[in-house]
């Protein structure tokens, strides 16, 4: 391996001007991918063919909060999963939280994802995060994490269904990337001041 190629495996590491890394091509491609995924699935899956339901007509006020009329816990296990219920066991509370907070939670989870877009060079290189921008990044990996475990149904046993899983087996490869991802994510915070 070359010097770079290392770099690349490495993660982040603390620098004099914030968290950096080296990516190679199809690193970046991968990540560039699942975020960019995840994001369109939060942006898209919205009723009313890309934006939350909007307040009722004539309640400006709730127009100006970001008030929608999305109540209900989605009906794709990952959305649920990035976008939780906040009362278990209290639907209604569940509810009226959700109208209040899910657009806001949507936006920033797609803010978090389109700055890891604009500071991830799609052929890959070096990358120099601001705090802000490292703080976007943890959000979207993590978020990636979760649309992945709940694809791939991952439980806390997931050393156990590693080493059960042939090199055939498609899950493998992406069971990989989710354990790169968890690996970026750690050198990305110890990389923090």
């Amino acid at each position: 391996m070359t010097g770079d190629e290392d770099e690349a495996l490495a993660g982040f590491r603390a620098g004099s001007g914030g968290p950096t890394a080296r990516f190679a091509a199809a690193q970046a491609t991968i990540i560039r991918e699942l975020v960019g995924q995840v994001a369109e699935l939060i942006g898209t899956d919205l009723p009313g063919g890309g934006q939350a339901p909007a307040a009722p007509e004539g309640d400006d006020l709730a127009a100006q909060l970001g008030v929608s009329q999305a109540a209900a816990l989605p009906d794709d296990p990952v959305l649920a999963r990035l976008l939780p219920d906040a009362y278990q066991g209290d639907d209604e509370a569940a509810r009226e939280f959700r109208r209040y907070t899910e657009q806001g939670l949507r936006s920033a989870k797609v803010a978090a994802a389109r700055t890891v877009l604009a500071t991830l060079p799609p052929s890959g290189g070096k990358v120099r995060l601001t705090e802000p921008e490292a703080q976007a990044w943890l959000r979207a990996l993590n978020d990636v994490r979760l649309a992945l475990g709940v694809r791939l149904e991952i439980t806390e046993e997931i050393q156990e269904e590693e080493m059960e899983l042939s090199p055939e087996d498609p899950r493998t490869a992406y069971l990989w990337i989710y354990q790169w991802l968890a690996m970026l994510q750690e050198s990305l915070i110890e990389a923090l001041p």
